[in-house]
């Protein structure tokens, strides 16, 4: 069989603990049929590794559709408290003050509901004061607001323009969604090797969804040379979050030669240990 592979879009959200990083956890959505395509969406920022939904697209032997989401610590600054319901008027006070991360919470909180009632508008404004100085994960969900017209009317030129600029500070679930815009031209003309780009700065950074489409590109031959060693290593590198990759993983496993399948086993030896080291803390 030498069909095509499909990527496949998603949300991201951080969830916040008490460490000085930001670790993006994922509740990843059940695996599309092999055949089918269906509806998924741009990932929100959230707390606590829960998952907030929202859409983007995903199908499995189509190459049309790519996740995007995170799944391992990123270099982002990380809130310091979980966006919880008894925190809502401390972030309150501390957003109202100019604190860029309590802005985020307070736009998370309702976002999310959690300590206030829902309000989509309410939650694009306090993202849009933490965006504004800079705060990925808030011009990530700004993002988000305007890829899916929640909270303002849709706009994928400016969801771009924040994906963008959370990408630029090294935040692999923007990443990944830009990646995901520019492998289905949303808000940017459709160019698969600028997708490629934007998905292997997230994928080398632990993304999952970012190395299931990446995978997906060298299987098909999109925005790269094809590659099936390559794409067989990505997959693989994603399988244990990702049962979509996992599949990919195997059916691909099927059209190897001996010699492919230790190549790609070398590989993926290489690419853990590339993303480990990356995350390494450095010695003083």
């Amino acid at each position: 069989m030498d069909g095509n592979w499909s990527v496949s879009p998603s949300r991201s959200k951080p969830a916040f603990g008490g460490s000085s990083r930001l670790r993006v956890d994922l509740e990843l959505e059940p695996a599309a049929q092999r055949m089918g395509r269906r509806q998924k969406e741009f990932w929100l920022a959230g707390s606590n590794g829960q998952s907030v939904g929202f859409n983007s697209m995903k199908g499995f032997l189509s190459a049309a559709f790519h996740r995007v989401t995170g799944l391992l610590a990123t270099r982002a600054a990380a809130p310091k408290g979980a966006a919880l319901p008894g925190k809502f008027q401390e972030y309150q006070a501390k957003a109202e003050q100019g604190d860029a991360e309590a802005q985020f919470n307070l736009g998370f909180c309702y976002d999310d509901g959690r300590g206030v009632a829902k309000n989509y508008a309410e939650a694009v404004k306090w993202y849009r004061k933490a965006a504004g100085q800079n705060f990925a994960p808030a011009q990530f969900n700004l993002g988000y607001c305007y890829a899916n017209g929640q909270g303002v009317a849709k706009n994928y030129d400016k969801a771009v323009k924040w994906f963008r600029k959370a990408a630029e500070q090294n935040y692999a679930p923007a990443q990944s969604n830009l990646g995901y815009c520019y492998d289905n031209g949303r808000g940017v003309a459709k160019d698969y090797v600028e997708a490629v780009t934007w998905y292997r700065k997230a994928a080398e950074s632990g993304h999952t969804e970012a190395q299931l489409n990446l995978g997906c590109c060298y299987a098909n031959g999109q925005g790269v040379v094809k590659d099936k060693v390559e794409a067989y290593a990505w997959f693989s590198m994603a399988a244990k979050a990702d049962s979509d990759a996992a599949k990919s993983r195997d059916l691909l496993r099927k059209e190897l030669t001996p010699q492919q399948f230790t190549d790609a086993q070398k590989r993926m030896k290489e690419l853990r240990w590339q993303i480990a080291a990356k995350f390494k803390p450095s010695t003083p």
